[in-house]
């Protein structure tokens, strides 16, 4: 009898509310499906935004399940519907979420255990602010007492961890102009987690606890390699960053954001492009000299840069950061007009498939500035 394979779980982390988790989730799943993967939608919250919202278009939705609570009605996620389904991967919003009493389970977490334990892979969403173990942390920072808390066990049994970055200027910005919450509910969360030193501290917290993460998995593959005569664990390993380098204008955002990290954790910094040639004298002219002067300002910040050689960026830029002993990968999420079609739509999806071992930390482009255009 052959073994019932478990399912994989990745978790789409950030530090609050709006910063494009879901988004991100959603994006993954469309670039699943337009390679023939069986994706379907166990559970979305639209929370109104147009943007997330259209990512779901053409992607199978499972319809809840209606419960009825002391003569209301809810909608939860149908686990059974979706385990009679049996896709290769399902979406699954916040993870973190307490079903109705009389549910069959607790907790939504615990629904998605269920899909893994059925062979499903999952992907979900939730903030750092849901770990059990920084619940006190949390309350000291912001006055709240989060109910909704997910153990860190499960968390550490994620296949992958990858944090969804903006600065809290950006995310303030997104509130302000109606992209996170209506009106209403966007001037109560100013008054809570949305005050801009609130949002700095939490986004401190995320950085950590994922760095945390890459040190957790890396210890379990060490020893795993010994038991496996693989050799000995890396003691004390410390921090490295990879930043891609592309054409894309958010790159010099990206190398400052890398840098600002990687002086936080005193990390070891590199900024890398890939090209078939080993150079840059074959591209189009604004595609090299925009990758030359990034490169520059990278070097000009102490920055470490290298030209790989290698058709398969993906492939290459993850084989040099494991040969490097990279702990956390930094991209730019890209516009849809921009390089995406320098380097292959699915860049961002390979990169994160392939980096299972390591943090991969997806930073959203700069909001532009209310009334102006960009």
């Amino acid at each position: 009898m052959v073994e019932q394979r478990t399912g994989k779980l990745r978790i789409f982390i950030g530090y609050a509310a709006g910063v494009g988790k879901t988004y991100h989730m959603l994006e993954e799943a469309q670039q699943l499906k337009a390679q023939g993967v069986d994706v379907v939608i166990g559970y979305f919250e639209p929370h109104g935004r147009k943007d997330t919202i259209a990512r779901t278009e053409g992607l199978e939705i499972i319809p809840r399940k209606i419960v009825d609570y002391r003569g209301s009605t809810f909608e939860e996620m149908d686990t059974d519907a979706i385990l009679a389904r049996h896709p290769a991967v399902c979406v699954v919003d916040e993870f973190p979420h307490t079903n109705v009493p009389g549910s069959e389970r607790l907790k939504r977490w615990e629904d998605v255990q269920a899909l893994l334990d059925a062979g499903i892979d999952v992907l979900t969403t939730m903030n750092i602010q849901h770990l059990e173990s920084l619940n006190d942390q949390v309350w000291q920072i912001t006055g709240i007492r989060v109910r909704e808390t997910i153990p860190d066990w499960v968390m550490e049994q994620a296949d992958q961890v990858v944090m969804i970055d903006v600065t809290p200027r950006a995310l303030l910005n997104r509130l302000e102009r109606g992209v996170v919450y209506g009106r209403e509910k966007a001037e109560r969360a100013l008054q809570n987690f949305f005050r801009e030193s609130t949002l700095v501290a939490l986004r401190e917290m995320a950085l950590r606890q994922t760095a945390h993460e890459v040190e957790h998995r890396s210890l379990v593959d060490a020893s795993d390699a010994l038991a496996g005569n693989g050799g000995p664990p890396r003691p004390d390993q410390h921090h490295r960053i990879l930043v891609l380098v592309t054409p894309d204008p958010e790159t010099a955002m990206l190398i400052r954001r890398a840098k600002r990290v990687g002086d936080f954790l005193d990390a070891e910094c590199f900024a890398v492009t890939v090209q078939p040639s080993g150079g840059l004298a074959g591209l189009p002219e604004y595609d090299r000299e925009s990758i030359e002067r990034h490169l520059n300002f990278a070097r000009n910040l102490h920055i470490e840069t290298r030209i790989l050689v290698g058709d398969d960026v993906p492939a290459g830029l993850v084989d040099f950061a494991r040969r490097n002993q990279i702990t956390q990968i930094f991209l730019a999420r890209p516009h849809d007009r921009d390089w995406r079609s320098f380097f292959g739509r699915d860049l961002i999806q390979r990169i994160v498939g392939l980096a299972r071992d390591m943090q991969v930390v997806i930073v959203s482009p700069r909001e532009p500035v209310a009334g102006v255009s960009k």
